[in-house]
């Protein structure tokens, strides 16, 4: 069967691959899906600020409706912020549109169940082999599902996130933060937070925008340059750059050196499994290994996963986990939801420097120091099995190979490092990740089996 859900739900270009008749189809399939358990589902909606985003929610609210559920319009919010609402005010799903931190030309269709997690797989399979089936559930006229709008999420997941961590002692400190939201959703929620906090704000592209005029809105890098300039100009204790939906959050240090997001990572796990004297951590295996080296340290554990957040947060609260999240900038925080969420990790953030009394680059040159590279090789979808499957078969003959890890892709574990080979689940890429202790060495050794997928692609 055809796959439409990713790693991350369904996402395409508008009025291409993601258009109205897909969206109205999964609409009525995911309504159907929903009635075999509630006689009448009651929904919550909402979206990013994409240029197409009332267009995919209209005709998906159309093909809900058509099947009976009731829809709740919440408005344009931070994906975290309707996984929030979903959980607290009992709905049984939520709908988010959004293509997170992809291109403007983009957009997506997210699926959230009933506890605030990304749905399952075996979900996205059953509500996909109804799409392609075209088997809807469809109501007589007199039991159509009824539309009405609600504004209360934001004040909702604010007043959560305050209610969660040391409000006080973050006020005491009077943080100075420069806020870059991307012209993204958090825009919506992100400002009030820190003014909640008694942070002062120096504000970069707070305006939403579905063109994201002010930078590309993945908060990598070059992409954040404005951002790492304005942090010391402006004296500030530390720079946060959120992508298009708000679930990943980037910190930039008072110097203004942006922070990968395994050393974030590694921070805040430190700081709650010393606080819970050690505890379960949940991650994927593309996470650099000072993550373990920390929690092993505060006499934690790391379950590694597959990529993806609904993933890691399924493991989590399977395995009642402390903390979570991956190597991307997406934290996940179980006494506040099972997601990625920016909000949280922003206010987590301010309460370990409130705590620490030390400035974040100090905090961040504790961690265990090793050099991680990525890369990606353009790969057609069809290929994906075939190269994967030879990569396991050459790896075997490899002498610089110690152990092989099969979790997610092919991981080669080596005396110095390792490497990642896998499939994107959201894009026709294949992924090669690298972890040295020398940067030179994660480098060759990156362009050396980002070549090795390439060959085998051409003779697939």
């Amino acid at each position: 069967m055809t796959r439409l859900f990713g790693t991350n739900g369904i996402r395409g270009v508008v009025n291409n691959d993601m258009n109205c008749e897909l969206a109205m189809g999964i609409g009525k399939a995911w309504g159907t899906y929903l009635k075999r358990t509630n006689p009448r589902p009651h929904c919550v909606i909402g979206y990013d600020v994409r240029l197409s985003n009332h267009m995919l929610k209209s005709a998906m609210v159309a093909g809900l409706l058509s099947t009976g559920c009731d829809v709740v319009d919440a408005g344009l919010l931070p994906t975290p912020t309707l996984q929030y609402t979903v959980k607290e005010k009992q709905f049984n799903a939520d709908i988010v549109i959004t293509a997170s931190h992809n291109p403007p030309q983009f957009n997506g269709i997210k699926g959230i169940a009933y506890d605030g997690t990304e749905l399952s797989k075996d979900v996205e399979e059953a509500i996909e082999t109804i799409y392609f089936s075209g088997s809807y559930a469809l109501a007589e006229w007199r039991n159509v599902g009824r539309f009405s709008t609600w504004d209360g999420a934001i004040d909702l997941y604010i007043q959560g996130i305050v209610s969660t961590i040391d409000v006080a002692r973050i006020k005491h400190r009077r943080f100075h933060v420069v806020l870059d939201c991307g012209n993204g959703a958090g825009c919506l929620t992100t400002p009030l937070l820190l003014q909640k906090l008694g942070c002062t704000v120096t504000r970069l592209n707070c305006e939403p925008d579905g063109r994201f005029p002010g930078r590309h809105s993945e908060p990598i890098p070059g992409n954040l340059t404005a951002l790492m300039k304005t942090v010391p100009e402006a004296g500030a204790f530390f720079g946060v750059g959120l992508d298009g939906d708000a679930d990943i959050s980037i910190f930039i240090d008072e110097n203004g050196k942006y922070l990968w997001e395994d050393k974030t990572l590694a921070l805040v796990g430190n700081h709650i499994t010393k606080e819970n004297k050690g505890g379960v951590t949940v991650t994927p295996v593309t996470t650099s290994t000072c993550f373990e080296d920390v929690i092993r340290r505060n006499k934690g554990t790391v379950i590694y996963t597959k990529v993806g957040s609904p993933i890691v947060a399924r493991v989590m609260k399977e395995r009642h986990a402390v903390f979570g999240g991956e190597e991307n900038g997406g934290l996940i925080f179980p006494q506040f939801q099972y997601c990625r969420d920016s909000g949280m990790s922003l206010a987590k953030m301010l309460e370990i420097l409130a705590k620490e009394n030390r400035p974040l680059s100090e905090l961040i040159a504790e961690i265990p120091a090793y050099e991680m590279y990525k890369t990606k090789i353009v790969c057609p979808n069809e290929k994906k099995e075939f190269v994967l499957n030879q990569l396991v078969e050459q790896m075997k003959t490899d002498h610089a190979v110690v152990s092989t890890d099969k979790t997610d892709g092919v991981k080669l574990l080596m005396k110095d490092g390792w490497v990642l080979m896998r499939p994107s689940g959201t894009e026709p890429m294949f992924r090669v990740y690298v972890e040295a202790k020398e940067k030179k060495q994660a480098e060759q050794m990156a362009m050396f089996y980002k070549n090795l997928v390439g060959s085998l692609i051409e003779s697939g």
